[in-house]
């Protein structure tokens, strides 16, 4: 795992778009895995800005995988994690709808939307660079505390901190839906690079027990000490919380140029 300090929000930002840019002018298929959520905001803002600015890849052959998905939103509802995504990122980085995936909250379909959507990811050969950030209880997409660390795609019920949490993109937490569809830890570990992104204080404690803490259930984010190509981005007030920050630090300013991230 590597842990990046970097000093303000927009600077994880930055690195983090210049780390997804990479990757496309590479692999110009890549296969992205999308998080929403306030966190990954300012990075597709980033990216968006560059590509309206001419400076960006093109994302023609690119396919985006989300997270997760609520379970009993109206069909086109505005948070819905489709809608949210679409409006954020891939429609203004041109990213033809039929390009972005994600799993199918269809009542009819539940019983069977996470086996679908874990075959629709195998089928698309993975996910190249998995983009996540962390919730303040250690969760990761809606893996709750208590998740099986192999845990694969399925339907959760969200606990009342995480219904808090999201409510400020609700009129209210009572219109929070109760259950989603989530990618489980197990399949996030599949994805070939993560990308972890915290900022603010609120996630300082989370990230810690994640990234210096025992490998627990109790921090679903732990899971990430286990895959061999994890980048962690996160400002000061977020890193506040590591005991090895300024080894971070120094770690990461004494790499080769020409190792990326």
């Amino acid at each position: 795992m590597e842990v990046v300090p970097l000093a303000t929000a927009d600077d994880v930002a930055a690195l983090a778009a210049d780390t997804i840019e990479a990757l496309v002018r590479q692999r110009p298929g890549a296969v992205l895995g999308l998080a929403t959520g306030s966190t990954p905001l300012p990075t597709y803002e980033e990216l968006v800005r560059r590509h309206r600015s001419g400076t960006g890849p093109s994302y023609d052959e690119v396919r985006c995988f989300t997270l997760d998905e609520y379970v009993g939103l109206p069909p086109g509802h505005p948070e819905s994690y489709r809608a949210t995504i679409a409006r954020e990122l891939t429609d203004p980085l041109g990213i033809a709808p039929e390009r972005v995936h994600g799993p199918d909250p269809s009542p009819d379909g539940l019983p069977t939307a996470g086996a679908r959507y874990e075959e629709e990811l195998a089928a698309a050969g993975g996910v190249d660079l998995q983009v996540l950030g962390i919730g303040s209880d250690g969760h990761l997409a809606f893996n709750e505390p208590g998740s099986s660390l192999g845990s694969l795609t399925r339907i959760k019920t969200l606990t009342e901190e995480t219904r808090r949490d999201n409510a400020r993109f609700f009129g209210s937490v009572d219109e929070v839906p109760r259950h989603v569809l989530t990618q489980g830890l197990g399949t996030i570990l599949r994805a070939r690079h993560l990308l972890l992104l915290a900022t603010g204080a609120g996630k300082a404690a989370a990230l810690a027990a994640a990234v210096e803490g025992p490998l627990t259930a109790q921090c679903p984010a732990s899971v990430l000490q286990l895959h061999p190509h994890v980048t962690v981005l996160a400002d000061d007030a977020a890193a506040a919380g590591l005991a090895g920050r300024e080894h971070y630090r120094e770690v990461y300013a004494g790499k080769p140029d020409w190792q990326r991230l």
